[in-house]
């Protein structure tokens, strides 16, 4: 796969996450996931525990890997869905 091809196949998304906000946990098989926390704190939640996730920080989940989202309060996060490449 060539580099603008694996450019193009990148999603990207701005997620707003309350704390009256339920995730159901889930996973991507073909692509591992970044979120990135713009606004607020809460919590990368992945099968073995949480990850905590701060202004600045990220959370990284491998492809296949079951994780949600959870916060106490409020955060945003961009979500980047990057394809594995074979």
């Amino acid at each position: 796969m060539d580099t603008e091809t694996i450019k193009n196949a990148i999603v990207k998304n701005v997620y707003y996450i309350d704390s009256g906000k339920n995730i159901a946990m889930h996973k991507h098989n073909k692509h591992d996931e970044i979120f990135y926390c713009m606004k607020g704190s809460g919590f990368g939640v992945l099968e073995g525990g949480d990850v905590p996730l701060s202004l600045g920080k990220a959370f990284i989940v491998p492809a296949g890997t079951m994780h949600s989202l959870k916060t106490d309060e409020e955060m945003t996060v961009a979500s980047f869905l990057i394809p594995l490449v074979e």
